[in-house]
């Protein structure tokens, strides 16, 4: 199954629910783009609405590296003509249902980063801002590959190299790690609860949650629907 969907007329990303059987608890799975339509952005808020409790992503703490290295992402809502926004927590999120951020600290995720061989570090850092100019003048769609396919339970070669890539386990491996051991004990305490938990974390996160709800906790996807990120 497919979680991004990348064709002539747009990108769009899967909802995933997941369930098992015997347990009522159900993961909501939001694979997430910080930059998109507001569209997409308000038909997340109502499906979160509908959700007893939120685990979201969000890196603890700030850094001059990590704010450098988002510039790609920061730069494109200030050219209007793109008609997309930056994702917003406080507008994303609803009121009222609880919010767990399982997420790293500034400090670990930089120092992820800077155990990349350092001919590797400089050069993330030097490409963002350059990124970031081609994103705001070309819009987002620049970055994706018509034929790219992101998967919950990646089988794929190309899946498999991404999920080996030493920039990619830099970014995103502790920070799997920290989301995994929240649903861990999510499903422990509550698994018994006719509960819907929705994670919301970039979609990169998403093929590693997937694969460890269903190989630990046996969970697997029942439902999928497509919201269009950008058209």
């Amino acid at each position: 199954m497919q979680i991004i969907e990348v064709t002539g007329l747009g990108v769009r990303s899967a909802v995933i629910t997941m369930r098992r059987g015997g347990t009522p608890l159900r993961f909501v799975l939001f694979p997430m783009m910080h930059v998109a339509s507001p569209l997409f952005y308000r038909q997340v808020r109502r499906r979160l609405a509908g959700c007893d409790l939120i685990v979201a992503e969000g890196v603890r703490g700030k850094s001059g590296q990590l704010s450098a290295l988002t510039l790609a992402y920061r730069f494109a809502p200030r050219w209007r003509r793109n008609g997309l926004e930056e994702q917003d927590e406080a507008r994303l999120l609803p009121d009222g249902i609880p919010v767990v951020n399982p997420d790293a600290t500034a400090a670990e995720a930089v120092a992820d980063l800077k155990a990349l061989p350092r001919w590797m570090y400089l050069l993330l850092l030097a490409a963002a801002p350059v990124m970031g100019l081609v994103f705001a003048v070309r819009g987002p769609r620049v970055f994706f590959d018509e034929d790219l396919e992101v998967e919950d339970l990646p089988k794929t070669s190309r899946a498999e190299e991404l999920a080996d890539h030493v920039v990619l386990d830099a970014l995103t491996g502790r920070r799997d790690q920290l989301l995994l051991a929240a649903l861990d004990k999510i499903h422990a305490e509550r698994c018994e609860e006719p509960i819907a938990v929705a994670v919301v974390y970039g979609a990169a996160h998403i093929p590693a949650v997937a694969a460890g709800l269903m190989r630990r906790h046996g969970y697997r996807p029942r439902q999928a629907e497509w919201l269009t990120v950008f058209s």
